[in-house]
């Protein structure tokens, strides 16, 4: 079963420093890689936290490049001004191969392509090698060894084919409602004021062996109020409390992604 997930674009808005909204956004961003999400998706809550909205897509997008391509891809941005107190996710894309003398046939690497005397090239961080391919200089490519060094051949592959969890990926949604009536698979709607989770029902969700997608609300507005009366109308939804004995006052976003998404591993 695959997982994808949806929050606010006022996800950070109980947080009051850049610091900690980087923080958060990499605990968030932890629970992705821990549980192999697939997509995290960004809707629009409320217009006044559309700058928020790209700061989540820029660290999120940071955390999820391996550590040797992230000078290549990233300029030195404010926004970026505490990344270092990111944790990494050691998710099979930020492997540590450090030799081409160590590549084995079958060996999965990311690289991004660049020019040479007009000629294009791809950097794996542990070397480079020609490339051959359509891509324009500048994209972040993934390559597949064929065989060993010192005569490596390899083969440019589609993330979608790589077996392995390569990371996640990241898109917004500018209306939440239209979003989820276009989904095809089924829905959580997760909420305090929705039906206790149970293991039947959550059984159902592995036996469909479909995508599942996951909505949250924010710290100061949930679903219901989000969405109001249409909420009960969405196709292939359910409302569901994961925490029905909760004594916080409220659950914080990156606690609740980490506990739905516990609950849910157990039946996948």
């Amino acid at each position: 079963m695959k997982f994808s997930i949806a929050i606010p674009n006022s996800s950070l808005a109980d947080e009051q420093t850049q610091r900690n909204k980087t923080k958060k956004i990499s605990q968030i961003a932890r629970a992705c890689a821990i549980f192999q999400i697939h997509t995290i998706f960004i809707y629009e809550e409320n217009k006044l936290y559309r700058t928020d909205c790209w700061f989540m897509i820029k660290i999120f997008r940071y955390i999820d490049t391996p550590q040797f391509l992230r000078k290549k891809l990233f300029s030195k941005e404010d926004e970026l001004k505490y990344a270092g107190i990111t944790m990494p996710l050691k998710i099979p894309s930020h492997n540590t191969i450090n030799k081409l003398q160590n590549i084995e046939p079958g060996n999965i690497k990311d690289g991004i392509i660049f020019n040479y005397h007009h000629k294009k090239f791809i950097d794996i961080g542990i070397g480079i090698l020609k490339y051959f391919g359509k891509k324009p200089i500048g994209n972040r490519i993934q390559i597949q060894f064929k065989s060993n060094y010192p005569n490596l051949e390899y083969k440019e592959i589609d993330p979608k084919d790589i077996k392995e969890y390569w990371g996640y990926n990241i898109k917004t949604k500018k209306n939440l409602l239209e979003f989820l009536y276009s989904w095809k698979g089924d829905i959580i709607l997760t909420s305090k004021k929705g039906n206790i989770a149970t293991i039947q029902q959550l059984q159902k969700y592995k036996e469909k062996n479909e995508e599942l997608l996951i909505v949250f609300g924010t710290i100061n507005k949930g679903l219901h109020e989000i969405l109001g009366n249409k909420i009960y109308n969405i196709p292939n939804s359910k409302i569901l409390n994961f925490f029905p004995k909760q004594k916080t006052e409220t659950v914080r976003l990156e606690e609740a992604i980490g506990g739905v998404l516990s609950i849910l591993n157990i039946f996948n």
